[in-house]
């Protein structure tokens, strides 16, 4: 499986800075704005997202004029790191493969909740950022169909809609969510062949 060429990809590398001071601010700045809308939604305070990066608000401002482009570029950020993971963990076995960046892709679901609350979901970068995802997942589960562990009749937009569908829901802690997930894996995978009976003494 090759890198790309990933859409989000190009619209990452245009808006982070050249400059090294100015790049680590920009980093810093979207480490902070993730942690910040992870923990309080959308509406988590510009100012507070500034102090998490231990620069002022007037730098905050300077790389994200408006609040909108700061969700745009963390949604994109994030849609980019689980892009580069696809690649990477296809060196594992198929399925393993799969499963591993179906796990990033549930980390990453908590701030595309908070992100998504701010962004329409037509707008240019939301499909640039989808077709990013359907181009890394895609080779995943086709590998994984063509090695016959996972049932060939979904697409990658059903596997990704599924696994949306149960991170959206509210669980009693992560344990709870996890054997969630893995029943509905369950049903993903294709049957396995019963051990065979043991002969009779």
């Amino acid at each position: 499986m090759t890198a790309g060429p990933f859409p989000v990809s190009e619209i990452v590398a245009s808006r982070r800075p050249h400059r090294k001071d100015a790049a680590r601010n920009y980093d810093a700045l979207l480490a902070a704005a993730r942690e910040a809308f992870a923990e309080k939604g959308a509406e988590a305070s510009l100012e507070d997202v500034a102090r998490r990066a231990g620069v002022g608000i007037g730098t905050l401002y300077r790389n994200f004029p408006t609040r909108r482009d700061l969700f745009e570029s963390v949604y994109a950020d994030e849609v980019n790191t689980l892009c580069r993971a696809a690649v990477e963990l296809a060196e594992l076995e198929p399925w393993q493969a799969l499963t591993s960046w179906l796990d990033r892709f549930t980390d990453y679901m908590v701030t595309k909740r908070a992100v998504r609350d701010a962004l329409n979901d037509e707008s240019e970068i939301f499909q640039a950022c989808r077709d990013s995802m359907y181009g890394a997942g895609g080779p995943l589960l086709e590998r994984a169909q063509q090695a016959g562990v996972v049932r060939t009749d979904m697409e990658i937009g059903d596997l990704l809609r599924m696994v949306s569908g149960i991170t959206g829901t509210a669980f009693e802690d992560e344990a709870q969510r996890d054997r969630v997930m893995g029943i509905a894996l369950d049903g993903v995978r294709t049957a396995r062949p019963a051990p065979l009976a043991q002969p009779l003494a």
